[in-house]
């Protein structure tokens, strides 16, 4: 028997127990389902946000003190030069020199463990507080719900005025209370709400701006007392393709600033920022393992249950197995029958579930929000691999059993 009889058998024998194999594919359906219909949602989705904020961030980059978690560096068992902090007045002759260049932001992070007060009610000390300007939001992407964004004259008097997020006033305000232009109080400063930003969700692990604070950075600087705030400039570069020209004028006029001598290292540090995109990516693969962890599991208790149904399959054809024994079939060519009926069960299935998983996906995907058509090839071809390795492993026991029953004892059995 070759190998091509041993394909036309096992498809004959999955024909001919039609019940077993549709029940059978059904269970690698419903897995190979969850698998391509939850990662073609999240590539839709992902998707739909990216043309929705295309571009934001991809030609942004940084400028801040040179080893930004600070403390001094040890590396080849030398401890590492240590340079002065970027401060406040550093960061706004930058922004006014570079302006003509390109817009930055001034930005600092005060605290992440900030306790907001208003009246009796209080929040968790866990509200990150940032003091930022009027071009902040722009350039991060972030958008103001209601009330308006920071006037020069907050900016650069450093009125008690805020910007807020939605967890904020969900915890300090009841449905029939208008926050707007309403105070709260945070290290014993009373602030004036003037914004509330649209709720984000957590981007990348952290709560976001939805449980933030923004103050006018000049107002921020007056919470330093120590003189140890580390500021940051994002720079809004005009193209991709010109960020390192743009990066190397920010250099020049950072080295100009800091007064770093000819031939020194920089004071300070530039990178690229982290892009809206960078973000979606790693919060998409998170989502991807989820969905992949949960298909996989739903494929292990199908392979466990195609194992078993074919272990019945081997004791039902014990007679004819013997059969083909007595006639000359090896060992070898009764191992792939078996494998090969599994592996065309699994494939069976892998069809019906990839169809229903682009279909289920996609409409979830375009129940979020309006999107085009997505084919996911790249999971296709994964979740196909998959249904061979799980046809291999789940067939390969029964076909190890069959292909060692004794022809003779096999030819008594009933």
């Amino acid at each position: 028997m070759n190998l091509i009889e041993n394909i036309k058998e096992a498809l004959n024998s999955v024909k001919v127990n039609l019940l077993r194999t549709i029940l059978t594919g059904t269970i690698i359906a419903i897995g190979i389902t969850s698998l391509v219909g939850m990662l073609t949602a999240i590539d839709g989705i992902k998707a739909q946000i990216e043309d929705s904020f295309a571009g934001l961030g991809a030609s942004n980059f940084d400028v801040r003190s040179k080893g930004a978690s600070g403390g001094p560096a040890v590396q080849d068992g030398r401890a590492q030069k240590v340079f002065p902090i970027l401060n406040y007045r550093e960061s706004i002759k930058f922004q006014n020199e570079f302006n003509t260049v390109a817009p930055s932001t001034v930005f600092i992070t005060v605290t992440g463990a900030a306790e907001v007060k208003r009246g009796s009610k209080k929040s968790n000390p866990n509200v990150r507080l940032t003091g930022v300007d009027d071009l902040y939001f722009n350039i991060k992407g972030i958008k103001i719900e209601k009330g308006r964004n920071f006037s020069n004259t907050e900016i650069q008097y450093g009125n008690n005025v805020c910007i807020v997020g939605t967890d904020i006033i969900e915890t300090l305000f009841g449905n029939d209370e208008e926050p707007l232009n309403d105070y709260i109080t945070v290290y014993g400063r009373r602030y004036t709400i003037i914004g509330i930003l649209e709720k984000q969700g957590g981007v990348g692990g952290g709560p976001g701006p939805d449980r933030a604070i923004f103050i006018p950075v000049e107002n921020a600087s007056r919470l330093d007392t120590r003189g140890t705030f580390r500021y940051t400039l994002t720079v809004s570069g005009s193209d991709p393709l010109k960020m390192d020209y743009e990066m190397g004028q920010a250099t020049g006029v950072m080295r100009k600033i800091r007064q770093d001598r000819v031939g020194e290292e920089d004071s300070f540090e530039i990178v690229k920022s982290r892009s809206v995109g960078e973000s979606l990516e790693e919060v998409a693969g998170y989502l991807r393992i989820g969905g992949f962890t949960i298909g996989f599991i739903t494929l292990l208790g199908a392979a466990i249950g195609l194992m078993n149904i074919m272990m019945v399959s081997v004791t039902e054809r014990t007679r004819e197995i013997g059969i083909r024994k007595a006639l000359g079939a090896t060992p070898l060519r009764i191992r792939q029958q078996f494998l090969i009926e599994a592996i065309v069960i699994c494939i069976l299935g892998g069809i019906l579930g990839v169809i229903l998983g682009i279909g289920i996906g996609n409409i979830v995907a375009n129940a979020i929000g309006p999107g085009g058509f997505l084919v996911p090839w790249f999971w296709i071809f994964i979740a196909f691999i998959i249904c061979i390795i799980v046809g291999l492993a789940s067939g390969y026991f029964p076909a190890r059993k069959a292909s060692k029953l004794d022809p003779i004892e096999s030819l008594r059995y009933e």
